[in-house]
């Protein structure tokens, strides 16, 4: 699975703390494995963001992504806490 990572995806991981960064890391080597395993609570989005996904880092923080056709490739879109999706 190849992962892009949109120029807002990282400006906004550059500014997450530390120890967020640490375990968004772990969180994208399951993710790679397997999108949809329950450690990652990953879940459709509604509202203006039906089109997206998310899934946990942690309690606090999420990553928001979407799927392209061909199911190999998937981008990541932003991440931070619960202002991401407003």
């Amino acid at each position: 699975m190849e992962i892009v990572y949109s120029q807002k995806f990282a400006r906004e991981y550059k500014k997450l703390p530390v120890n967020v960064k640490n375990t968004a890391l772990k969180q994208e080597v399951i993710f790679r494995k397997d999108p949809f395993n329950p450690k990652l609570k990953t879940h459709k989005l509604k509202g203006k963001f039906k089109e997206f996904l998310s899934f946990s880092i942690g309690h606090k923080y999420r990553i928001i992504f979407e799927f392209a056709k061909d199911k190999k490739t998937v981008y990541f879109h932003s991440v931070g806490n619960h202002d991401i999706y407003q």
